[in-house]
């Protein structure tokens, strides 16, 4: 088994004229953990309802390539298709009337990957209790269940949409630290939607930001936050440096200024700012995000 690659082009949904996703294009490649990122109303939830066929393109297209399905399908209304992804909403999508045991058959004999020695021992490690109906579970154990139900699909493409946010800390600790150990055991084409950004930055390979509907940024971790520093040092000194740069925020302490940017710092840039006695710091991505997402002269210089 392989993951799935995914390609939006032109990707819109509207919701009574307004705008969901507006013009998307995308590429996530497979066998990667992608992040997908936005504040709430950024289109995160109609983009993975969108990527797993749940829901129609007003505009444009998606397709999913690799792996088992040789060429590039559409997911919506196509069962071979839909059956190699599996989507995981923080509502659950559970049927609510149900024991435990008898959503996991069904979930089973949806998921052609699917590993009952997997769901059994996060069964375990979570403590859900299979002979109680779901609508007995706490919400931390319905959204647990959700986890091992995206888990133990082995889906080529599996989405996971702020499906942890009833867990307390430790559990979703717990959550990563599964997904990490079996991603390594069996790679797939993972998507974590989240405004939770600090706690999964360091399970991320690939990020995708959205704002309203329309794609901020979409880069490689490890670049993006390559892209962003901060300058500290003399008022005068910082403003000359950062001329003609994108800045994300400023702030200023006397006669001492630091700003952050974002944007690449050539080594003549970077040795200038050393000669006139700056510093310049890294910038974590969870604070990239807050900026992206804050500021329109960051989004309009980079779409």
């Amino acid at each position: 088994m392989s993951g799935l690659g995914v390609t939006t082009e032109n990707l819109s949904v509207r919701f009574g004229g307004v705008p969901a996703l507006d013009g998307l294009d995308l590429r996530l490649a497979p066998d990667k953990i992608h992040g997908l990122l936005g504040r709430n109303g950024s289109g995160k939830s109609t983009l993975a309802a969108t990527l797993s066929g749940f829901r129609r393109a007003d505009a444009g297209r998606v397709l999913l390539d690799g792996g088992d399905l040789g060429e590039p399908r559409e997911p919506y209304e196509d069962a071979v298709v839909t059956s190699r992804i599996c989507l995981i909403r923080e509502s659950g999508d559970l049927v609510a009337s149900e024991p435990v045991r008898h959503v996991l058959d069904l979930a089973s004999s949806l998921r052609p990957y699917w590993s009952a020695d997997l769901a059994g021992e996060l069964l375990d490690r979570f403590e859900i209790p299979v002979r109680k109906k779901v609508q007995k579970l706490s919400r931390g154990k319905k959204s647990a269940l959700g986890v091992v139900l995206g888990l133990a699909s082995r889906a080529p493409l599996t989405i996971f949409d702020e499906s942890y946010l009833g867990m307390d800390v430790p559990s979703r600790n717990l959550f990563y630290d599964a997904l990490l150990a079996d991603y390594s055991e069996v790679p797939r084409t993972i998507v974590l939607s989240t405004h939770l950004v600090s706690e999964v930055s360091a399970l991320l390979e690939e990020v995708v930001i959205l704002d309203n509907g329309k794609l901020v940024t979409q880069s490689p971790v490890d670049a993006l936050r390559g892209r962003g520093a901060s300058i500290v040092g003399p008022v005068a000194a910082v403003d000359e440096l950062t001329s003609g740069l994108t800045v994300l925020a400023e702030q200023r302490l006397g006669g001492t200024k630091s700003t952050t940017v974002f944007g690449d710092l050539d080594d003549p840039l970077q040795a200038k700012a050393r000669s006139a006695g700056l510093e310049i710091g890294p910038v974590g991505l969870q604070e990239l995000f807050v900026h992206l997402t804050g500021s329109t002269a960051a989004k309009e210089s980079d779409r």
